[in-house]
């Protein structure tokens, strides 16, 4: 059986060490709720705690209504660095260029393909 790497310094024994007692801890909650749902007679929840936090987060984002979503748009809108007409004239350069060299290559692909062809039917008659 192979070995198990043990760590040659102390940080990473320590770091190791949460590591386990975190899973352990954990592990203990779970049993916990089961327990808990045992008493009461019905089978435990996966993560009720979630729901209900993720629930409230929903209720704290509602509040503000559309007045607050569009000062937060505006001030995001400001953050954003825009690009110069001389990048943007650039950019549009590249892509119609790149655009322009793959329709070439298509049509060489096709009309190869379509040679082959009307040489193979052309061998049938």
């Amino acid at each position: 059986m192979a070995k198990k790497a043990q760590p040659k310094n102390k940080q990473a024994k320590t770091s190791l060490d949460k590591e386990k007692t975190e899973v352990t801890k954990k592990s203990k909650s779970e049993s916990e709720n089961i327990k808990k749902s045992d008493e009461k007679g019905t089978k435990p929840k996966k993560n009720e705690t979630k729901k209900a936090s993720a629930k409230d987060g929903k209720d704290a984002k509602n509040k503000g209504g559309i007045r607050k979503y569009f000062r937060d748009l505006r001030s995001e809108i400001k953050k954003v660095v825009w690009p110069t007409r001389e990048k943007v004239v650039n950019n549009t350069g590249v892509v119609l260029a790149v655009v322009a060299i793959c329709g070439l290559g298509l049509f060489g692909i096709d009309s190869l393909l379509a040679v082959a062809v009307n040489a193979l039917l052309g061998i049938g008659s």
